[in-house]
Order: structure tokens, then C-alpha cells, then sequence
């Protein structure tokens, strides 16, 4: 032992003809004086494990260890992340499928057969109804994949702006009211990714009900209607243009608004770390 006398470790060499720091390491078990000073001073023995060389034997996937790995959560959330073939997607990818058939349908013999247009409304309202399941069932049953979240969008206005470019095209709809509604969809989607570094838009009811609107409307006007029911079908698209107009107004007001915080608390958070 450092600074223990030759006696107090093990005896003298004398006793056990052996020098004194000798006997200091058989009392000690062969360990160096080191050690010994080490133990006895509760320190870290110079001759073994450190806590950092435990910790790191630990996370290097040694059984029983309290902690995982750094990358064990990243491949947990890998191997746990939702199948690309599962029913959201599956009722997504119908919807893109059902556009070019819909095309087909609305524009067969001139565009003015009762029966194709018949058969593309039915088309167009298997997609809108599509749109309704799709989403709710992703989130209901953590369905949600990267290709569900692009997918879906491009489906959505793939499918209306495909019926609003068809009525449009035969003189059904006037072209200022498709150029306001997919003016207002692509404007909208620009704008959310402009503003996704301070944070998401959420949906809101009024936008829903825009969606619904719009569906029912042009929905009505895929068919060949005659009479009161042209003449309601005219007046459900001026309540479509209409929301779409003032949910679109709304969404730029959440953006500006929303912007303004994040910058906000990005100034905030600068300041405090300067401080």
C-alpha cells in the first residue's frame, strides 16, 4: 500500500524472505500497491472496468443491460412503421385508377351520352367516397405511410380537377369557376409547404364542408339533369365557389398568423441562448 508500512501490508521480508512489496501484493491477492490504494481510497480500481468501459459494454447490446442501444429506437420504429400494401393505400391507388376510366366515360360519343355520363358519375362518386374512408381508416388503425401522405392529395384534386376540366371543356361549367376551384387547391398546397417550418395548418370544418360541397356539385353536374334539378345544381356550385373562396381567404390568414409565431419564438429562443 502507498504510505502503509511494510508490516501493516504483509510482514517484514524477514518473516517470509520475501522484499516487503512483495508481501504487500500477496496479502492484497496479487494486486498491484495501486490497486489496492485504489479500493481502499474508493476510487476506481487502475486495473479495472471503468464506469464509462460498463456503460458502453451496456449499450453494445450486452443482455440484461438496462439501456438499449442509441440506434435500437430507430430500428424499432423502422421495423414497427405501417406496410405500404395495406387498405388506405390500396383505396388511394383505386381513386388514381378511377381518373383516366372517368376521362373516358365523360368524353365517349361527344361527352352528351346519358348513359356514360351515368357510368362516370358513378366513377367520380366511388372516388369521392374513397376520399372519405382512405383518410379516417390510415389514422384509426396507424395506416399512415409516406405514400399514403403524398398519394392521397395528388388523388384528390387528380379526381376533381379531372371532372372540372371535363364539364368545362364540353361548355357545362363555366371555365372561371374551374380556374377559381383549382386555383384555390394548388394555391392552398403551395402554401402549406411555404409555412411548414413554423408548423402545420390543420384542416378545418369549413374546408370540409367545401369538400363536400364541391363533390355533391360537381357530382350533379357529371349527370345529365333537366329541369329544377339543373336549375339546384346551379346554386349548391355557387355555395362550392362561394366556401371555397372564403375557407381559401381563411387558410391565408392561418398561414400569416402562424408565420408570425414561429418567427416569434424563434426570436425569443435566440435571445435567451445569447443570454
Amino acid at each position: 500500500m502507498t504510505g502503509v508500512p511494510a508490516s501493516a501490508a504483509g510482514g517484514t521480508s524477514s518473516a517470509n524472505g520475501a522484499p516487503a512489496n512483495a508481501g504487500s501484493g500477496a496479502a492484497s491477492g496479487g494486486a498491484p500497491s495501486g490497486a489496492m490504494s485504489g479500493s481502499a481510497s474508493g476510487g476506481v480500481p487502475s486495473g479495472g472496468v471503468s464506469a464509462a468501459g460498463a456503460s458502453g459494454a451496456v449499450e453494445s447490446g450486452v443482455p440484461g443491460g438496462p439501456k438499449p442501444a442509441r440506434g435500437a429506437k430507430v430500428v424499432a420504429a423502422a421495423v414497427n412503421q405501417a406496410s405500404v400494401w395495406n387498405i388506405a393505400n390500396f383505396l388511394t391507388m383505386l381513386r388514381l385508377l378511377l381518373v383516366p376510366g372517368f376521362v373516358a366515360l365523360m368524353l365517349a360519343d361527344g361527352g352528351y351520352d346519358p348513359a356514360m355520363r351515368s357510368f362516370a358519375w358513378a366513377a367520380f362518386a366511388i372516388a369521392m367516397i374513397t376520399d372519405l374512408f382512405d383518410g379516417h381508416l390510415a389514422r384509426t388503425y396507424d395506416l399512415v405511410t409516406d405514400f399514403g401522405k403524398i398519394a392521397d392529395p395528388i388523388a384528390d384534386k387528380a379526381i376533381m380537377g379531372a371532372a372540372l376540366i371535363c364539364l368545362s371543356s364540353l361548355g357545362d361549367l363555366p371555365w372561371w369557376v374551374t380556374v377559381v376551384i383549382l386555383g384555390r387547391e394548388l394555391g392552398i398546397t403551395l402554401l402549406r409547404f411555404l409555412v411548414i417550418r413554423y408548423g402545420v395548418i390543420p384542416a378545418s370544418r369549413g374546408g370540409k364542408l367545401k369538400t363536400l360541397t364541391q363533390g355533391v356539385a360537381v357530382g350533379m353536374y357529371v349527370l345529365a339533369l333537366t329541369g329544377w334539378l339543373a336549375t339546384l345544381r346551379f346554386w349548391v356550385m355557387a355555395a362550392a365557389v362561394i366556401l371555397t373562396v372564403l375557407t381559401g381567404l381563411d387558410y391565408v390568414r392561418q398561414a400569416i398568423v402562424l408565420r408570425r409565431q414561429g418567427i416569434a419564438e424563434r426570436m425569443a429562443a435566440s435571445e435567451e441562448t445569447e443570454a
